[in-house]
């Protein structure tokens, strides 16, 4: 039974604060598995982009939430 992708909910922190809990919530999922990160540092959108190249990890989805981003990562 699944129960959905991680949510990693950085509204609210500084830069590195929202990679650094991306990082941590990556490292533990499986490959395959998407961890959802809720971001709203003005250098998120351009550091997750980064980021996920640096790690070959792939971006599926960014959104505008309300407030901030909503990131959608799978798991390379």
């Amino acid at each position: 039974m699944s129960t959905g992708p991680v949510v990693v909910d950085s509204l609210g922190k500084p830069c590195p604060v929202p990679i650094i809990e991306l990082a941590d919530a990556m490292e533990a999922a499986a490959v395959g598995e998407s961890v959802v990160l809720l971001a709203d540092d003005p250098a998120a959108r351009t550091d997750v982009s980064v980021w996920c190249r640096m790690k070959r990890h792939e971006l599926v989805d960014v959104e505008d939430n309300d407030p901030g981003l909503r990131f959608t990562i799978r798991k390379a």
